[in-house]
């Protein structure tokens, strides 16, 4: 049974505890590593100081955090909060997607990489039909052709390249 403390919160609980705990934990986490990333110049006014502006908005990242987490009325993770957490992870797929694609294309090459993730990237956001995935290979054929031909994108040519015969070679490098 949630007490009147708990009741007379504002604002949704879930992902509260966890975002505070979040919060000073990174907080406390760049305090720490402050002396390794600034300076202290001698013989420098303390305002003008390289470390003071960082260290003064840390501390208030730790105070306010830590204030935040101490009015909080609980305590304890509930499942509410941990369903928020899976919620904020989501966002993590695409970041990874991102990632591979990245990673991938000096490899395989831009082309092929494009025609295999924007359908499957299609696929995950749920449009399955057959229509929806030529049209997404159609988009990303396009895609390509205006960043190589029209806009000069300069995309290094992938490694998978360098196995083509000669004039295949400079073709695939120049335009795909």
């Amino acid at each position: 049974m949630p007490s009147e403390r708990e009741r007379r919160f504002a604002g949704p609980r879930r992902g509260q505890l966890v975002f505070a705990l979040a919060v000073v934990g990174a907080a406390l986490l760049l305090l720490v590593l402050i002396t390794e990333q600034t300076a202290w110049v001698k013989k420098t006014k303390l305002f003008a100081q390289p470390r003071f502006w960082p260290a003064v908005a840390i501390g208030g990242m730790v105070m306010l955090g830590g204030l935040h987490l101490y009015k909080l009325p609980w305590r304890r993770v509930s499942r509410y909060d941990l369903w928020e957490v899976k919620r904020w992870g989501q966002v993590l797929e695409f970041a990874g997607w991102f990632m591979g694609y990245v990673l991938l294309v000096p490899i395989i090459g831009y082309l092929p990489v494009t025609l295999v993730f924007v359908p499957l990237l299609s696929w995950r956001m749920g449009y399955r039909s057959p229509f929806m995935l030529w049209t997404s290979a159609a988009f990303a054929v396009v895609v390509v052709v205006v960043f190589k031909t029209f806009l000069s994108v300069k995309i290094p040519g992938a490694l998978i390249y360098e196995y083509l015969p000669g004039p295949l070679r400079s073709f695939f490098i120049l335009y795909l």
